[in-house]
């Protein structure tokens, strides 16, 4: 709820602190004292359209404050969660606007866009006025509210999420049914390219593979000049080979004399001999390997090219080759097995779509209902408002296959007719000014249970009536105050009686400057304030008598 508003250099306010009551709060005071000023100032803190001439003659800058206590589970906290804004509890939104027409906003102290702002006022606070035109004057919100009065929170969730269900499915047909066509568009090149590729048939791997031989078999000249070297020290004539038997057989000659000392060097130097025989055995066959493929290097190179030229006419690098071999294949799979594909996925379009039509069916049938409910409540309470004649009508469309959405299939429109015969039409089209703030206060009366915004401003709601009319509207404002915060802008003394809070607007002189005050008005003040309001300029005992009658019967 709000609790606190604090203006400062708003038109003709200059420095305005006020706490509001949770319940109802009455706002009184003569025409042009100011009562608007201060609506402009809530305005501006809910977000409203900011205009340079709110800004005080002579000042830089408007500063307007409201605090907001904020109950569990309110809408406003997943807002501030998602734009990183702390909130415990307490709800600070501020709107500072400079005389040259920029503004900045602040939520919690933290900067906010000014459409941030107007979303969380829109949460928070609620303006019922003939000219106001958010609210329960948006036919877009009157699917929410007729929900919100049927408790269909959960159909709502479960056909949001069958819609969902139904949309994705459409959506991957719809791509499937182009992704044939282009294939079908493009088969003849598809089948060449793949012909090409599959005979070429590229590995994974490969081009690093054949850059590693190709470079190894550019040296065989170097190489077959180095075996031959290595052989010719070892395996020739006077080579090491010859060496290593002759040491051998000079320690093997006197071995038996040695006491087994030389024993561990005869056998080093067999085993370095059988190593050298095998040196030997890899080098021959190193140097058969080199000169039995001469002609590999030309396959080598020609198969590299071949590679690279492929990869760059698909515009791939070359180890991406198989990857476009496969899909070359699932393209052509998929001309090949549309029928079947197109089957399944138009089954699964269908199946989803039921089952957005069951669900979307049901919440139509519960909105029929409930809307006769809805009915019923708001024509119970027009006829003591004065509009006996009037009728209220919750109009329930089925619309065309294309507009429906994660809400079903149904479009929503509270009417109204204002004589019986009539047509019924929009709330704003059909009903005066003064009779349209009735039917707003007698819709909000009926939706008072389940109403989210916990804070009502009604603007002059008893506009053009008096008597037992005014009485009746206070009746139903004390009424709703019992559920939600109301803050009622009144010109009827029956209305203000009502109040559990008096705030009076008045205009004066200070200094050689006109200021607007509001002031919180004692148990006698009050009472002075509505014998003004039944008498006129000049307050009359009898005024006063009939205004503490009317204060009494109302506590």
């Amino acid at each position: 709820m709000l609790t606190d508003l604090s203006i400062r250099d708003v038109v003709l306010i200059d420095k305005l602190d006020l706490s509001f009551h949770k319940s109802l709060s009455v706002l009184t005071g003569e025409t042009g004292a100011g009562k608007s000023i201060l609506l402009d100032s809530l305005g501006l803190a809910l977000g409203a359209r900011a205009e340079a001439r709110l800004v005080r003659h002579g000042c830089e800058q408007a500063v307007v404050t409201a605090s907001f206590d904020l109950p569990d589970l309110h809408p406003a906290y997943s807002i501030m969660a998602e734009h990183g804004i702390d909130c415990d509890g307490q709800l600070i939104l501020r709107r500072m606007l400079s005389a040259d027409g920029r503004s900045r906003a602040y939520a919690n102290d933290q900067p906010v866009s000014v459409g941030l702002l107007r979303q969380l006022g829109d949460t928070l606070v609620e303006v019922q006025g003939q000219f106001d035109q958010h609210g329960l004057m948006d036919s877009t919100t009157h699917i929410d509210v007729l929900d919100s009065f049927a408790a269909t929170l959960q159909k709502r969730l479960d056909c949001a999420s069958a819609y969902s269900e139904w949309k994705k499915a459409s959506k991957a047909l719809k791509q499937a049914r182009e992704d044939a066509e282009k294939a079908r568009e493009d088969e003849a090149y598809l089948r060449h390219t793949l012909d090409e590729m599959e005979r070429f048939a590229p590995v994974d791997g490969e081009e690093e593979e054949l850059d590693k031989e190709r470079s190894f078999l550019q040296n065989a000249e170097k190489l077959t000049d180095a075996i031959r070297s290595a052989l010719a020290s070892l395996d020739h004539k006077g080579g090491a080979d010859d060496k290593l038997r002759d040491a051998q057989k000079s320690l093997d000659r006197i071995a038996d004399k040695a006491d087994g000392k030389l024993d561990e060097a005869i056998a080093t130097l067999d085993r370095a001999n059988a190593e050298m025989m095998e040196a030997i055995n890899i080098l021959n066959q190193v140097g058969h390997d080199v000169t039995s493929n001469d002609m590999r290097l030309n396959d080598v190179e020609e198969r590299l090219f071949e590679l690279r030229d492929l990869a760059r006419k698909h515009n791939v690098q070359p180890h991406e080759l198989p990857s476009v071999l496969e899909r070359l294949r699932q393209s052509l799979a998929l001309i090949d097995d549309t029928a079947n594909n197109m089957q399944a996925l138009e089954e699964k379009v269908a199946a989803s779509k039921a089952r957005y039509l069951k669900i979307a069916n049901l919440l139509t049938e519960t909105r029929v209902k409930k809307a006769a409910e809805l009915n019923d409540a708001v024509n119970s309470e027009l006829p003591p408002l004065k509009l006996e004649k009037a009728r209220f009508e919750t109009t329930i469309i089925e619309l065309e296959e294309k507009e429906w959405t994660a809400f079903g299939k149904d479009k929503i429109a509270f009417q109204i007719a204002t004589n019986p015969g009539a047509p019924a039409g929009p709330l704003n089209k059909v009903a005066s000014g003064g009779e349209l703030s009735r039917f707003l206060l007698a819709l909000k009366v009926s939706l008072a249970e389940t109403g989210a915004t916990p804070s009502l401003v009604f603007d002059e709601v008893d506009a053009g009536v008096g008597g037992a009319t005014a009485a009746a509207i206070g009746e139903r404002l004390h009424k709703l105050a019992q559920r939600v915060q109301i803050l009622v802008v009144t010109h009827s003394p029956q209305v203000a009686a009502r109040g559990l809070a008096h705030l009076q607007v008045a205009k004066s002189m200070r200094g050689e400057a006109m200021v607007t005050a509001v002031s919180q008005l004692t148990e006698d003040q009050r009472l002075e304030e509505v014998a003004r309001m039944l008498s006129g300029a000049e307050i009359t005992n009898e005024a006063r008598a009939a205004a503490a009658k009317l204060l009494e019967s109302n506590k």
